[in-house]
């Protein structure tokens, strides 16, 4: 079971290169973007004051002089180069007690290319889970005028990657339970279900210990200001992708005076609860597929139905493909949401659709593999291991098989493709988690920070875009400052669009950001 609320490392990886190819000219409207608009009044709108700091830091901390070495190849990525250092940055491991055990975070930076060079900037990819040593140095490429100016500064946040990652299961256990149905439709299916949730529970509870109950994103929203000092900004400059706006706007609460130069692309909507995630991303993924159908001219939802009667076709009866795995109802699923992030990837998924039409699963299949880090040796990655430790940390709302089957028809009514398998997901994603959840939406109002720009793409499957409105009113009056892009894809910089990227570089490197409401079309 996988979820896709927030942009993973791994498909960020395989699209990177569709995802950021030439820029097209887009122009500017002034103006409140087209669609959608605040959401209810929430917690957190800009009067609430900032929440009590931790206590004191001990000198040990504040005073790390990191040691900058070459860095290693990591799992799934190549070693990136002479132009990259690495580190290992202590943190508490348990932020009320900052003196007591640290565990190790993994950091990696590239000096500033030219002159004028303004500080650090820090990068957050998404997920959660998504590793910085692992895309920073891809995703270089796309920022090459940021470059100039500022050291690039990725890592990998606690429970992630080579900071202590969390694996749960071994991959023979993984591929297993890719058979599990994740769309159950009798009793026994519901139990097996239910049951292999609370075994990956129970692994992560195994293979984490302690730290099961501090990767939160408050938790790492502390360590980013702590390597701030470390690496001696006074300010934090920071680009958030996806998740990474989540964290950007818990960082901003709680630090709100320390607030620089803050970007934050493809927003996550910090008013809606579990089940309104997956509602959001439910509604985001059948836009775009819908984006998609009409692009290849079919009506969406001849085209949608189509897509559902094949789904329905393999919940009973797996297609074959070359690799003698077979291609499972979920699996599929995630094989189609996978194109979907980047408008150059559609052609993959007309193919993959028309070959699953003809009985041969294995273009689909292939793109399953490609979201979770399936190798050609039948090795799993963990991002998905620590997307869940991380989110099921954060998130308190655990609905219960009755309450998720209440909400079943309102998924399917928003989508006929995604909305059970999403539905589901609300009862199986932390079902019997061994640690509460500690709130049912972030925190992230801002009072007395700078502007911080949030970037909204209109075609946003992942993070659909109205969260960038209500981010923006979360933050506070004067706070949030929207940017719209009329485009398709998961994020919006380096899309493709000249004027969001001119927007972006602007702000980054002059600290003018456009006016609020400003649309590239």
């Amino acid at each position: 079971m996988s979820r896709f609320l927030r942009w993973t490392a791994a498909v960020a990886a395989a699209l990177l290169v569709a995802g950021c190819g030439g820029s097209s000219g887009g122009g500017q409207e002034e103006g409140k973007g087209a669609a959608g608009g605040p959401g209810p009044a929430r917690k957190g709108t800009g009067s609430s004051p900032p929440a009590s700091p931790p206590p004191a830091l001990p000198s040990s901390l504040t005073s790390q002089r990191p040691d900058w070495h070459t860095c290693k190849a990591t799992e799934g990525s190549a070693a990136p180069g002479d132009a990259w250092r690495c580190a290992t940055l202590r943190v508490p491991l348990d932020w009320s007690k900052p003196g007591g055990t640290t565990i190790g975070l993994a950091l990696m930076r590239s000096r500033a290319t030219g002159s004028g060079r303004i500080g650090s900037l820090l990068f957050n990819f998404g997920g959660p889970g998504g590793s910085g040593l692992s895309m920073m140095p891809y995703y270089a490429a796309t920022v090459p005028k940021l470059h100039e100016r500022y050291d690039l500064v990725s890592w990998d946040p606690r429970g992630v990657g080579v900071s202590e990652g969390v694996r749960c299961r071994g991959d023979r256990a993984i591929e297993k339970a890719e058979q599990v149905d994740a769309t159950p439709d009798t009793p026994a299916e519901e139990r097996t279900y239910l049951r292999d949730a609370a075994d990956f529970g129970q692994g992560c509870r195994r293979a984490a210990g302690a730290l099961l109950a501090h990767v939160s994103t408050t938790d790492t929203a502390r360590d980013m200001d702590l390597m701030r000092q470390v690496l001696g900004d006074r300010t934090m400059h920071y680009f958030g992708i996806s998740y990474g706006t989540e964290l950007g706007g818990v960082y901003a609460h709680l630090f709100p005076q320390r607030v620089g130069r803050l970007i934050l692309d493809a927003v996550v909507d910090p008013t809606a609860d579990a089940v309104g995630h997956a509602e959001n991303q439910t509604r985001g993924f059948q836009r775009a597929l819908d984006d998609y159908l009409k692009s290849t001219g079919q009506d969406p939802r001849q085209g949608s139905r189509k897509i559902a009667d094949l789904l329905r076709r393999l919940d009973s009866e797996p297609l074959r493909t070359s690799s003698g795995r077979r291609l499972t109802q979920t699996l599929a699923v995630t094989g189609i949401v996978v194109p979907l992030y980047t408008e150059a990837a559609w052609p993959r998924l007309t193919s993959a659709l028309a070959a699953a039409e003809k009985g041969d699963g294995s273009p689909l299949l292939a793109l399953a593999d490609q979201y979770d880090e399936r190798d050609s040796s039948g090795h799993y990655g963990t991002t998905s291991h620590a997307q869940r430790v991380i989110s099921c940390l954060d998130d308190r709302q655990r609905p219960t098989l009755a309450e998720t089957k209440r909400l079943l028809p309102r998924f399917e009514r928003i989508s006929p493709v995604f909305g059970d398998f999403l539905g589901w997901d609300t009862a199986g994603w932390c079902h019997d988690w061994p640690v509460p959840g500690q709130y049912d939406t972030p925190e992230v109002s801002a009072p007395g920070a700078v502007p911080v720009l949030l970037v909204g793409n209109t075609g946003d499957p992942a993070t659909p875009y109205e969260g960038t409105r209500r981010m923006a009113d979360e933050l506070g009056k004067g706070v949030g400052i929207e940017l719209t892009w009329k485009g398709e894809g998961h994020g919006a910089y380096g899309s493709g669009s000249d004027c969001v990227d001119n927007a972006v570089n602007t702000y980054l490197l002059e600290g003018r950001a456009p006016r609020d409401g400003t649309v590239c079309s």
